[in-house]
């Protein structure tokens, strides 16, 4: 501030005051940008929260018609019970300053905020990202799970699991941070670039699926009696492609608004270097991503299968999406067409082994967000420009980038141990909560309810209405099915349509 009043005051040489006027001016511009950060993070808050929504579609389409009040359910609970536990515990784990390395420590309950460093809209912004971490657990263990073993598991994970994680990556304070505070030292000299979450996120409740899926065990009928792999196709590939429609517009918010302001230059006054442009670069890199994905999956399945599959496309695109959240900031767009087209393979191999294994997951979550996580956050190490790092993460001279840019091996062993360690914390935190949870029996439903379905046995009765029936017709041989029955006689009009016209 006083550098802009000292530029401008000699500009204003002939204005009474001249000083006053310029430090009024720059005061002003400061308000100006503040505004326009705080507006810009609130709208990529706002499309991060959209895919709670894509989520629920998603999960919806992807599971049997018998489930669906159930997956709905626990993606609006994720959300709830996600915000309160969030706002209490785990955003001040998460970005609680002054700390240690390990754990955020202040502003429990959202105490002494708004700070100079962030307002309000850093807390709605980093809420949505914590309850995409619960929605993609819930996807794992789909159609078997009791409802409080959801309430569990999603307080538990927004509420510490996930903070911690992103506090070791994301807070200035974090041990391991790419953006750590200056005067600290980085990891490996770099520190870990995982700008908008492929770890943080997607790994963290890629793999807190993976435990629950393994301890709870497949569906029944998913593997026959001599361990071949039944497909349990989903109700609806409608809902899965308005899903994934959702997911890509809510990614918009997930890996562009990851800069949190966009306000700021990086090159001379007037030039197109800022933020701005990275902020488009960091969209157009996500794009190309999934896309990519997407059609390596689309062929590569029609090699395997002999069809044409629009679900199996939806998974590849999202998996290049999960892929390219890591580096989409400090990657070429050339880069990202490398990225998606690898995640594409990663996944269809995940997806081979997780067959092979006996492994079921409703949603692929666990090798989707995994398996492309992981994949995403070593095409960061390989794929880093110089530039880009310099701009994104600016302060530190000599920084290391991407192995195959010529800037060394010391980003890529970096991301090494964050696989490393997301993969052990996660299985260290919730792989108990879920063997915990299943020796108490309040993990998995009985094997009578989850034949019938849990919206018939759980919820009160299924999601949708297959037809009508009049209950006083009722003889007790429509009680199989689908069949909602109608909680009231439906009245008809009496007269005839040849009454009616000799009465005209």
């Amino acid at each position: 501030m006083s550098s802009c009043s000292s530029d401008l005051a000699p500009l204003l040489g002939g204005v009474a005051n001249s000083s006053a006027a310029a430090s009024y001016i720059c005061d002003q511009f400061t308000d100006v940008g503040f505004a326009i950060d705080n507006t810009y993070l609130l709208f990529s808050a706002y499309l991060v929260f959209s895919m709670q929504l894509g989520f629920a579609m998603l999960c919806a389409g992807s599971v049997r018609a018998k489930n669906t009040m159930n997956i709905m359910l626990t993606n609006v609970i994720d959300a709830a019970a996600g915000g309160l536990f969030y706002y209490l515990f785990g955003f001040a784990f998460a970005f609680g300053g002054p700390s240690n390395g390990f754990i955020g420590k202040h502003f429990f309950g959202l105490k002494e905020v708004p700070q100079p460093s962030f307002d309000y809209s850093n807390f709605l912004y980093q809420w949505a990202f914590a309850i995409a971490a619960a929605g993609i657990t819930s996807g794992s263990i789909a159609e078997r799970t009791q409802f409080v073993a959801y309430l569990i598991y999603s307080s538990f994970l927004t509420g510490f699991v996930y903070p911690v994680v992103s506090h070791w990556f994301w807070s200035g304070d974090g041990w391991a941070a790419a953006g750590r505070n200056a005067g600290e030292s980085l990891l490996f000299k770099s520190g870990v670039i995982d700008f908008a979450g492929s770890g943080v996120v997607h790994m963290v409740g890629g793999i807190a699926g993976l435990w629950g899926a393994l301890i709870e065990g497949p569906r029944i009928g998913r593997f026959d009696h001599v361990g071949r792999s039944v497909a349990l196709r989903g109700h609806s590939a409608t809902l899965v492609v308005l899903g994934t429609f959702l997911l890509w517009f809510g990614w918009y918010g997930f890996n562009p608004g990851s800069f949190n302001t966009i306000f700021k230059t990086y090159g001379p006054s007037g030039s197109i270097h800022g933020q701005w442009s990275a902020v488009g670069r960091t969209a157009v890199t996500t794009t190309l991503a999934g896309c990519t994905a997407a059609l390596t999956t689309l062929f590569g399945k029609r090699l395997q299968t002999g069809h044409w599959n629009v679900v199996d496309v939806c998974n590849g695109l999202l998996g290049g999406f999960a892929a390219i959240t890591s580096g989409c900031s400090v990657v070429d767009p050339w880069a990202a067409l490398i990225c998606g087209f690898v995640s594409a393979w990663v996944l269809i191999g995940f997806n081979k082994l997780a067959a092979t294994l006996k492994f079921d997951d409703p949603l692929e979550a666990a090798q989707l967000h995994g398996g492309c996580g992981a994949w995403g956050i070593i095409f960061t190490a390989l794929f880093a420009r110089e530039k880009y790092v310099n701009e994104v993460y600016p302060g530190r001279q000599g920084r290391p980038y991407g192995l195959f840019m010529g800037g060394g091996g010391r980003l890529l062993a970096a991301h090494i141990v964050q696989i490393l360690v997301i993969t052990g914390w996660v299985s260290c935190t919730m792989g108990p909560l879920f063997f915990a949870l299943h020796k108490l029996g309040l993990l998995r439903i009985s094997s009578e309810d989850e034949m019938a379905g849990m919206d018939l046995t759980r919820h009160g009765g299924f999601a949708y209405v297959y037809h009508d029936e009049d209950p006083s017709l009722d003889d007790g041989s429509s009680s199989g099915g689908f069949m909602v029955k109608s909680s009231a006689v439906r009245v008809e009009p009496r007269t005839t349509p040849a009454a009616a016209t000799s009465q005209v």
